[in-house]
């Protein structure tokens, strides 16, 4: 597994790196047998250390942990506990509902824009109806089901999650809606 350890300007010494890898090492193995990839970053908050850490694993999806601490060790031994409650759920629910997977999860590219937010305010119109582009980037879109689609969101903690529908091929959305539950967008079953 190849992992990338980086600071926001804090220098990060060897022994953490060292802790870092037998530490995360430790967790993915349990629950994951094939992890790709780990980035974890540190900085600082404050006077709080924050630690962010991001696992690929073979089968396409991924799962993120973000925690903060007083101490930098409390932060990344947080972050790892947090990933362990992941990874812990993510591995119950292959075993109870996706047992059917024998393949990796496939990804289309798909173009992703950032546009400028406009700041005359909300009342003022802007001189031209097209916005504006500040960053163009590539970005994947997985082959899921709905099930696996909602997990990937959980895992990642991401408010929004797009996917293509493996049953009908069409793009879908689940989102976290504000009363908690995760809604599912399906244009395909539109009436």
């Amino acid at each position: 597994m190849r992992y990338q350890i980086s600071g926001k300007q804090i220098d990060i010494g060897d022994a953490l790196q060292t802790h870092v890898k037998t530490e995360l090492t430790q967790t993915i193995e349990k629950y994951s047998q094939r992890p790709t990839d780990a980035v974890i970053v540190f900085s600082r908050n404050g006077h709080e250390y924050v630690c962010e850490a991001t696992v690929h694993l073979s089968t396409g999806l991924t799962a993120t942990a973000r925690a903060a601490a007083n101490e930098i060790y409390a932060a990344l031994d947080n972050c790892i506990e947090k990933m362990d409650k992941q990874l812990r759920r993510h591995k119950r629910r292959l075993r109870d509902h996706h047992r059917d997977r024998a393949e990796p999860v496939e990804f289309a590219g798909a173009p992703m824009y950032v546009l400028a937010a406009y700041e005359d305010g909300e009342d003022a119109e802007p001189d031209t109806l097209q916005p504006m582009i500040i960053a163009e980037m590539e970005t994947k879109i997985p082959s899921l089901s709905v099930g696996e689609a909602v997990m990937q969101m959980e895992l990642s903690n991401a408010p929004v999650l797009v996917f293509r529908n493996e049953k009908h091929g069409g793009v879908n959305v689940v989102h976290r809606r504000d009363d908690g539950n995760v809604g599912w967008i399906d244009p395909v079953n539109a009436v």
